[in-house]
């Protein structure tokens, strides 16, 4: 991998994510709709709006892989999830193909998986249950990576992310948590390991009380070093502010499931 395209490089996660790959490659080409600030030796820039498809041609010529980041993060209105996360998706799985790219990194969601009940444990091979419109937009995402694989032999690695930080904030993450460094090692790992065609993995960091069994993230030498158990006791602490409602607490994926639910408790996720 010589030119990689980070896409949504002016994000929070891009903006860690730009710190720790610094150097990996020979050149890190930035893409979002705002120019990151302080550019650093080997990132060059290129403004895209997802949504148009010749902006991010632009972006993608001449690169070897794709991290992306790009799209909404939340739950937004339709109109608006659309275009960043269906249209603009879709864009840059075409762009990569026309352009010859050889290894996509699709940044997904364990919001895929929101609507399992918290007692639960498994990997990658359970039905979807999203949380969201947004977790619908990266199942999406998930699927466009299948058929790009399978179809035209772009190999990709969608990483079902949890919560990126220094460190978990409440309960809930100790589950989900992940260091940036760790997320930053699973990207590599997906642009990079000779035996990846098609796989999904959990992006979160050793943490003992996840619900996601990640031995395939261990199969394809993923070694967090994040520790979610070394801050158990500030966690608790932080519990006591942290938002709660009965469907958030019983649910993987907490806020994104409770916002205008009306559905039966006792059914969902089942």
């Amino acid at each position: 991998m010589k030119r990689v395209l980070l896409t949504g490089a002016a994000g929070g996660v891009g903006t860690r994510l730009r710190r720790i790959l610094a150097g990996r490659f020979p050149t890190l080409v930035l893409s979002d709709i705002r120019e990151p600030a302080d550019l650093l030796p080997g990132e060059t820039f290129v403004e895209a709006d997802l949504s148009n498809s010749e902006a991010v041609m632009r972006a993608v010529d001449g690169c070897d892989g794709i991290i992306h980041l790009g799209g909404l993060p939340f739950e937004y209105e339709w109109d608006k999830m659309l275009e960043a996360n269906i249209i603009g998706t879709y864009n840059v799985f075409e762009a990569a193909r026309l352009a010859g790219v050889r290894r996509m990194v699709f940044a997904s969601t364990n919001q895929v998986v929101g609507f399992y009940p918290r007692d639960r444990r498994f990997g990658v091979d359970v039905p979807l249950r999203p949380s969201s419109r947004y977790g619908v937009t990266k199942a999406f995402g998930e699927s466009l990576a299948a058929l790009y694989a399978d179809k035209h032999g772009l190999r990709s690695l969608c990483i079902r992310i949890g919560r990126v930080a220094d460190q978990p904030e409440d309960l809930r993450r100790l589950a989900l948590w992940i260091h940036p460094e760790d997320l930053a090692q699973l990207m590599c790992i997906g642009l990079e390991h000779p035996d990846i065609h098609y796989d999904i993995v959990y992006g979160v960091s050793h943490n003992e009380r996840s619900w996601y069994d990640n031995r395939r993230a261990g199969e394809l030498g993923y070694a967090p070093i994040g520790r979610a158990e070394d801050f158990a006791a500030e966690a608790a602490e932080s519990q006591k502010t942290a938002y709660s409602d009965p469907i958030s607490d019983r649910f993987m994926g907490a806020k994104l499931c409770s916002l205008e639910y009306s559905g039966d408790p006792e059914r969902s996720g089942t």
